[in-house]
C-alpha cells in the first residue's frame, strides 16, 4: 500500500530511533493516512487515500 497522500503528496519521513545507551537505530515514522471518498467534481467521486492534516485544513471536499 502506498503510504503517500494523494492530496498533498506527503509521506513518510525517516530518521533515527535512539535508545537509551544512545544506539542509533533508522526507523521511520508514517504519516496518519484516512480512505475517503473525495467530490472530484461533475458529480463524480473517487476514493483517495488523504491524510488527516489535509482532512482538518478542508483542502478536499468529501463526497456527500
Amino acid at each position: 500500500m502506498s503510504k503517500f497522500c494523494d492530496c498533498c503528496g506527503r509521506g513518510p519521513s525517516t530518521g533515527n530511533a535512539v535508545s537509551h545507551s544512545n544506539r542509533h537505530t533508522r526507523r521511520r515514522w508514517l504519516i496518519n493516512l484516512r480512505s475517503v471518498m473525495v467530490d472530484v467534481g461533475g458529480g463524480e467521486a473517487r476514493r483517495m487515500k488523504i491524510c488527516t492534516k489535509c482532512l482538518r485544513t478542508g483542502r478536499i471536499r468529501r463526497a456527500a
